[in-house]
């Protein structure tokens, strides 16, 4: 039988604060009361500075066994821009003397070596207990599809070693009619996960096209939302361009893909990146009622909050 894992990408949206979490919770006690609610979150401040091995054991300490965290690569990891500030003491070493960039974008092979085993090491608390769920690498942009990229991805499962890896694609050449096929059998010739997204769609096929496919025996979906006028717009802010709450409707689309993933797979992740106000919160719950699956537990502990429009 398939497990089913459904959340949020984030628990910590300033959103959550006014009308999910108790008014005055203590930050300490909110991923343990979200995980009253649901069975996974995506963690993606590991994206802008690396984890820790003191959070993954709080995280491990503070939820039910039943529940699983997956990560954002750093960004390092992925071929972003990274902001100096954000490296760390220890990633800062490995920068000349006289670096005055505030910015890394082409890492020295030291600091990138260093970098994925210190995000290796900080996530082993959770791998240990069980609760370790993907990591997921979101490729940005301008990362086309070529063999020196092939060779990276296939370069970040290595230094991960026994991590599960989720891979996102946001270059169209991925997805591309004639490139599909080849790229999911890259994927799951070497074990790893395609993200499915549902994000913005334009005419020019610049964004990744709704696909839901499976390469491993984990699948993945990301819903970013579809808020067409920002997703592109110059300065939008990341809360701006996934400033989107999906419909009922829009959410039936998804289920028989989904449940067409559950009968190929034995896991199924579907997390909601739509991170305004309560849209990601509103829109899982949603999902996971479309989809039959949400447990007794979790139902029961709807009842008592507030309404959120659903």
């Amino acid at each position: 039988m398939v497990d089913y894992y459904i959340g949020t990408c984030s628990f910590t949206d300033k959103g959550f604060d006014r009308t999910f979490y108790p008014k005055g919770i203590d930050p300490s006690e909110r991923i343990a009361f979200y995980a009253q609610h649901f069975n996974a979150v995506e963690i993606d401040s590991s994206y802008y500075a690396l984890p820790s091995e003191r959070n993954s054991l709080l995280f491990d300490q503070r939820t039910p066994d039943d529940f699983i965290f997956h990560f954002k690569a750093f960004g390092l990891m992925t071929k972003h821009r990274v902001q100096t500030n954000r490296l760390g003491r220890a990633l800062s070493m490995h920068l000349p003397p006289d670096y005055k960039l505030p910015y890394v974008e082409d890492p020295p092979i030291e600091m990138l070596n260093q970098a994925f085993d210190m995000f290796y090491r900080a996530l082993y608390p959770l791998k240990l207990a069980g609760k370790l769920g993907l990591v997921l690498f979101q490729y940005p942009p301008h990362f086309a599809k070529d063999n020196e990229n092939k060779d990276y991805i296939r370069l970040c499962k290595e230094w991960m070693r026994d991590y599960q890896l989720a891979i996102e694609f946001r270059h169209n050449s991925w997805t591309s009619k004639d490139q599909l096929s080849d790229t999911l059998q890259f994927l799951q010739k070497h074990d790893l996960v395609y993200v499915s997204v549902d994000e913005p769609q334009f005419p020019s096929g610049s964004t990744i096209p709704p696909i839901a496919k499976a390469t491993s025996n984990i699948a993945y979906v990301r819903f970013h939302g579809r808020n067409i006028k920002n997703w592109f717009r110059k300065n939008a802010s990341v809360a701006e361009r996934f400033d989107y709450l999906y419909t009922i409707e829009e959410l039936k689309e998804w289920v028989p893909k989904i449940k067409n993933l559950a009968s190929k797979t034995d896991q199924i992740n579907v997390m909601f990146n739509n991170c305004m106000n309560t849209y990601p919160i509103q829109n899982a719950r949603q999902i996971a009622d479309l989809l039959g699956v949400l447990t007794d537990k979790r139902r029961v502990e709807l009842i008592n909050q507030p309404d959120l429009g659903i």
